[in-house]
């Protein structure tokens, strides 16, 4: 298959890449920064936003088109003026963060309503998702919406501290408390991206994925408490934790707000049956305490990775010195 990818090379989609060009399908990477070592994908370098780029895809016809930095309902209707007529499937990346927590059922899944008051990136994924599903019906643009979890390859998955920083892996090093949200029983479900790619491969080119949303998502759930004791497990150490309430956090700082109170403060636990019957093969086979140990590896590899915020760990000390004072 020719499948254009935009973006490609991101925390997600890198692994995705990696796969795809490995099944020995033709890769087009649109980006503003290249291939990035994904050897045997074709690279054009570009904005989407820029007439110049829309000018230079709509030369092409594509099997595939998936637009992995999509944000908006205006990023949608773009794509949908570029790619109408020249490509056989259309994947926009939405997110799980979209759905209503808590949802009418313990269980989300795909019939879980689109709702969060608390995060505006997730009000515009859900607005996104709207004007395709409006281009699917009523101009039979052929769209799939695919809803990634807290998926993580190159980011570390730990709410203060963590993504892009290693300051919340090195505090645990050095013997300094790290804070969890609440009480820290919460159930949550985290993907290595690999896992996530494996599912993904099984929609590309997938007449029946065509028109439907789908989640991809591992099935094993692990409390808050859990996941970090197993990242400072794969550090060789204990993690001394200090629960703060999500509600104090966001007080403290309101950028919080969206991915604690709007996500990560819920529980979260996905039936994944309708991946797993559109792409029969999926099975996410690697548990946190694995690839946490993978993501680790790749931070230590190289030092500049290792990015402490000096800022965060003045917070971290704000929020235990609050519990400490009473």
């Amino acid at each position: 298959m020719k499948i254009l990818f935009i973006g490609g090379t991101g925390n997600i989609s890198s692994a995705v890449s990696a796969q795809v060009l490995a099944l020995g399908h033709e890769l087009w990477l649109l980006n503003r920064t290249g291939i990035d070592g994904l050897n045997g994908a074709i690279s054009l370098i570009g904005d989407i936003h820029s007439a110049k780029t829309q000018e230079e895809l709509l030369k092409h016809t594509w099997d595939v088109v998936v637009n992995w930095v999509a944000f908006n309902a205006a990023d949608i209707t773009r794509d949908c003026a570029i790619f109408r007529n020249k490509t056989q499937q259309y994947i926009f990346i939405s997110s799980a963060s979209c759905y209503q927590k808590p949802g009418p059922t313990p269980l989300i899944t795909e019939h879980t309503p689109l709702e969060n008051p608390y995060w505006e990136y997730s009000r515009n994924k859900i607005a996104a998702e709207k004007t395709l599903r409006q281009a699917s019906l009523h101009e039979q643009f052929p769209a799939t919406i695919v809803r990634p979890s807290h998926t993580y390859n190159r980011v570390i998955p730990l709410t203060l501290g963590g993504w892009t920083e290693y300051t919340c892996v090195d505090r645990m090093k050095r013997g300094l408390p790290v804070v969890v949200q609440d009480d820290g029983t919460s159930l949550w479900t985290l993907t290595h991206a690999s896992d996530f790619a494996s599912g993904f491969i099984g929609l590309l080119g997938n007449t029946n994925a065509i028109g439907e949303d789908v989640h991809i998502t591992s099935d094993e759930v692990l409390s808050w408490n859990e996941i970090y004791q197993l990242t400072a497990a794969a550090v060789g150490v204990k993690a001394e934790i200090v629960h703060v309430a999500s509600a104090r956090i966001c007080q403290l700082d309101p950028n919080y707000t969206g991915t604690l109170l709007g996500d990560k403060s819920v529980s979260s636990i996905f039936d994944n049956s309708k991946i797993k019957r559109l792409a029969p093969s999926f099975n996410a086979k690697i548990s946190y305490k694995e690839g946490i140990k993978r993501t680790l590896a790749w931070f230590e590899a190289d030092t500049k990775r290792q990015i402490i915020n000096p800022e965060t760990n003045l917070f971290f000390d704000k929020l235990i010195g609050d519990t400490r004072d009473f």
